[in-house]
């Protein structure tokens, strides 16, 4: 699971190796080797031999290349160039996801910018009638991690901004009580253009979340626990943007104006929250959050004829997707089992452990054998050959 998880391939090889690992590795410990020696020498092969394959791999870098990789993965030439495009589009730290399409056959959308899963409060906040929107050109952005309710506040708030002649987006835990009716009712007379949405994710997630935004808006999150209220702040506080568009279920905030500066060193601090982490939800989340902030969200759409070749199709893509991240991120060896076994001839000769450490790596030397034999059987060939 974690092997197709990281890398979407290599689980049968992930699979051959481990049984070979543990059947070898039990039948010495029976014979009376030290379990914990033999786990040392294990070790000590193991990071050899991913040193030596990392070093034997060859970079992939341009677009045909990792078409190319993504062909193979997923055993189709048009998954291949969509997967190649999107992640052309989006750079190693975008996100490529994949979901059903209702209509047959693949689809590649992108979004430019920040997009969360948060849309208008009230549709009243729609300025554009056709497809149900609300746009705002190069507005002011609000980020607060508490609700605006009171009249006072949105006032005060709405003061601020209507000198200016800009639009506001309010991006809040929420915007109700008379907050929420005097913000319908300027948009309505055309006093003040504005849109509340609420702020994403919660708890540390939603705080986090909110501060990514205020990093890329060039804004501060307004917090009691930072000694910022609705009621004193100046525009200093606010973040802008080139656009922004609100629909029913989402918003996407384009070409924030915070400094680049500001969102590399975020991005790095995101980049090491990934490392450390322990848990795969924590790193999907993280991931999601680090392409919004430096890269994009590309996603290609899956449609079949039958629901279950639709799904089938699905995981195929979803696999390719990983892999040929992978493949940029670390390059590309020779499959098959073939660069084991030239990882292993190279490291084998000049490693030199002694007692139960070197049974443990001659069972990792022998082990990695396992792959190109198993390959080798079930093409009716002799595997010891």
């Amino acid at each position: 699971k974690r092997t197709d998880d990281v890398a979407g391939d290599g689980t049968t090889t992930a699979t051959v190796l481990a049984q070979s690992l543990v059947h070898e590795g039990l039948k010495n410990v029976v014979a009376g080797s030290n379990p914990i020696a033999l786990r040392r020498g294990i070790e000590k092969a193991s990071d050899a031999l991913v040193k030596q394959l990392v070093a034997s791999a060859k970079p992939v870098e341009t677009k045909e290349q990792i078409a190319a990789t993504a062909t193979i993965s997923a055993g189709d030439p048009e998954v291949g160039e969509k997967i190649a495009e999107a992640l052309d589009k989006v750079g190693q730290d975008g996100v490529v996801t994949v979901e059903d399409n209702n209509r047959f056959g693949l689809d590649l959308d992108f979004t430019e910018g920040m997009r969360f899963d948060k849309g208008y409060i009230s549709p009243y906040f729609v300025t554009n009638a056709e497809d149900q929107t609300a746009v705002l050109d190069d507005p002011y952005i609000l980020l607060t991690s508490s609700k605006v309710s009171s009249q006072q506040d949105v006032v005060h708030i709405a003061e601020l901004v209507m000198k200016t002649g800009k639009p506001l987006l309010i991006v809040a835990e929420d915007v109700d009580g008379e907050a929420l009716p005097t913000l319908i009712l300027n948009n309505i007379r055309g006093t003040f253009k504005s849109c509340a949405v609420k702020a994403p994710g919660f708890g540390d997630r939603r705080k986090a979340m909110l501060q990514d935004m205020a990093i890329l808006t060039g804004g501060q999150v307004v917090s009691e626990d930072l000694g910022l209220k609705l009621d004193s702040i100046d525009l200093s506080v606010f973040g802008t943007a080139k656009k922004v568009i609100v629909s029913k279920d989402e918003t996407t905030i384009v070409s924030g104006g915070g400094s680049k500066e500001d969102v590399a060193a975020r991005v790095a601090q995101i980049r090491a929250e990934i490392e450390k982490t322990d848990s795969d939800y924590d790193r999907e989340k993280l991931q999601e959050r680090l392409a919004k902030l430096a890269g994009g969200v590309a996603v290609i759409k899956v449609g079949a004829a039958t629901e279950v070749e639709a799904k089938e199709r699905k995981h195929r893509i979803e696999d390719a997707v990983r892999n040929a991240k992978a493949a940029i991120e670390e390059g590309l060896v020779p499959g098959g089992g073939v660069a084991l076994v030239q990882a292993a001839e190279k490291v084998e000769k000049d490693f030199n452990l002694e007692g139960d450490e070197a049974t443990g790596a001659a069972i990792v030397f022998s082990g990695i054998e396992a792959p190109i034999k198993q390959i080798a059987e079930n093409a009716g060939l002799s595997g010891a050959v």
